[in-house]
């Protein structure tokens, strides 16, 4: 489907308002790899879980970001649903192999966005699947030397006003502010 279908057909996307979830896009869920989805929801599209890594350093929060594999564009890390485990656990499953980091997990997301993804194939150009990324705060406590995905990406510790400036999607700015932007000593976690 492309884009501007997409965009026409969906419906509030921007998943940071207060109040909605996952059914307020339509979406019910995955069950064995097929996407399970109310029937006014556009189709092809993918849920994938994320996590937003932070720390407090010196009274403020500082962000994780680390570098998309084909784009080299900060992000935080995200991905597909795991076997067995929960959003929350995937995401902080995530965080583990995509920027060697491990943590306290929020239950609760913090938001959601909206992502393309290009699906590798014979198309040329590549086929954007459209996304919806539930992201999920994580406390980081401790920091690894080696990680899953060490060779693939690079990862940077950025102050609130750094990270605005890096990431590369609105909507994970969006997300970063909502977690900035707490009371100092205040969990985000939920």
């Amino acid at each position: 489907m492309r884009r501007a279908a997409f965009r026409r057909n969906s419906r509030a996307w921007n998943g940071t308002a207060k109040g909605m979830s996952l059914r307020d896009f339509g979406l019910l869920g995955r069950l064995g790899g097929v996407l399970l989805r109310s029937p006014e929801e556009p189709r092809g599209v993918e849920r994938q879980f994320g996590a937003i890594p932070y720390r407090h350093v010196d009274g403020e929060i500082v962000f994780l970001l680390i570098t998309a594999r084909r784009t080299g564009k900060w992000i935080f890390p995200k991905g597909g649903p795991m076997a067995g485990l929960t959003p929350a656990e995937s995401a902080a499953e995530e965080a583990y192999e995509e920027a060697g980091v491990r943590g306290r997990i929020g239950a609760a997301p913090v938001g959601h966005y909206r992502a393309f993804k290009a699906r590798p194939g014979k198309a040329r150009p590549a086929v954007e699947i459209p996304v919806l990324v539930e992201m999920y705060p994580l406390e980081v406590t401790e920091q690894f030397d080696d990680w899953p995905e060490k060779g693939e990406r690079k990862r940077h510790w950025a102050a609130h006003a750094e990270a605005r400036r890096l990431l590369s999607e609105p909507g994970l700015v969006a997300l970063a502010e909502k977690i900035a932007g707490s009371a100092p000593g205040q969990s985000v976690l939920r």
